[in-house]
């Protein structure tokens, strides 16, 4: 299963190198859009919510991360049409294995499923 568009949101560069480099050589989707910071990739979002095209199909997100975490981003996220948020599958992919965050994010409907990170090859087979 090919997608177009697949968003990664994490302030770890490091992290942010190793799942782009995973999905492309899975060759799961056709772009891949890293944001440093959720507030950007909110931006970006924003100015795609009328073209379902281009719209990612997933979203990784990280939970820690300065000026704004994830669980902020859900928040502003979950405010998006219904239409374009049912359409997209959002997965934490965090540090964080601490029992209160997983049951927190898993409250959100917008997201799909909890990992914790290294982003793996095994991860995406759980997606597939």
């Amino acid at each position: 299963m090919k997608m177009k568009n697949i968003v990664l949101i994490d302030d770890s560069k490091m992290d942010n190198y190793i799942s782009k480099f995973i999905i492309k050589e899975s060759n799961l989707a056709e772009n891949i859009n890293i944001f440093s910071s959720p507030i950007e990739a909110l931006e970006y979002l924003e100015t795609l919510k009328n073209d379902h095209e281009k719209f990612p199909e997933v979203i990784f997100l990280d939970i820690n991360m300065p000026d704004m975490d994830g669980f902020g981003f859900l928040d502003e996220y979950s405010k998006f049409s219904k239409d374009i948020i049912e359409e997209t599958a959002v997965f934490m992919l965090t540090s964080s294995n601490d029992p209160k965050d997983i049951k927190r994010a898993l409250e959100y409907p917008v997201v799909k499923k909890y990992f914790t990170k290294p982003f793996t090859i095994d991860f995406l087979n759980d997606l597939m």
